[in-house]
């Protein structure tokens, strides 16, 4: 009976396999770094010019020589300068250095308004062309002239402040007083001045 009751026993479950676990997936490998690219140094600049220190700037003279006017040269025949001529004098280079200033700034200004009249000449003759050409030639021509004489003038105010006004710039010798009080800029005398026109 054992039997029967063991035969009529249940048969034993089959056990279920257990269900397979997802595999690990494998890990991919990670994926190689590129090394960082060297760094190129950067290129070298322009090294800087050197500065070229500005020229200093010497004090205007004040008015007179500081030379005493009688230590100026003169001629044989000729008394020595006194104070009060070499200030004429000067008053007179001063005042022509004036002059020529507002004539060049004049003769600028004409010529600028002549340049700019010249570009409107479309129905223009080629007599009203030759004339404005002419005045054009005029005006440089005159503001040449009127730079020349400043330039002079300047330098005779710059010799007088030397101590070297009425010296010959050629030969040395005395220009003489009365031909400085009739030329104020002379800088050659007599002989001098006219073998340089000679040639």
């Amino acid at each position: 009976m054992a039997e029967s009751a063991a035969g009529q026993a249940r048969p034993a479950k089959k056990t279920v396999p257990a269900k397979k676990t997802a595999t690990a997936r494998k890990t991919v490998p990670a994926k190689k770094t590129v090394p960082a690219k060297k760094t190129v140094p950067a290129k070298k600049t322009a090294t800087a010019k050197k500065t070229v220190p500005a020229k200093k700037t010497v004090p205007a003279k004040k008015a007179g020589s500081k030379v005493p006017p009688s230590a100026l040269p003169v001629r044989e025949d000729e008394t020595p300068w006194t104070a009060a001529e070499l200030e004429a004098v000067r008053s007179d280079l001063l005042a022509e250095v004036d002059r020529l200033r507002a004539e060049i700034t004049a003769a600028e200004d004409q010529l600028a308004t002549l340049i700019a009249d010249s570009g409107d000449g479309g129905g223009e003759d080629q007599v009203d062309s030759g004339t404005k050409a002419f005045e054009r030639e005029h005006e440089i021509t005159l503001a040449n002239n009127a730079r020349e004489a400043l330039a002079q003038n300047l330098h005779a105010l710059e010799r007088i402040d030397a101590g070297t006004y009425g010296t010959c710039e050629s030969c040395g010798a005395p220009i003489g007083k009365r031909r400085l009080q009739a030329f104020p800029r002379a800088t050659l005398c007599v002989p001098c001045k006219q073998r340089q026109e000679r040639h």
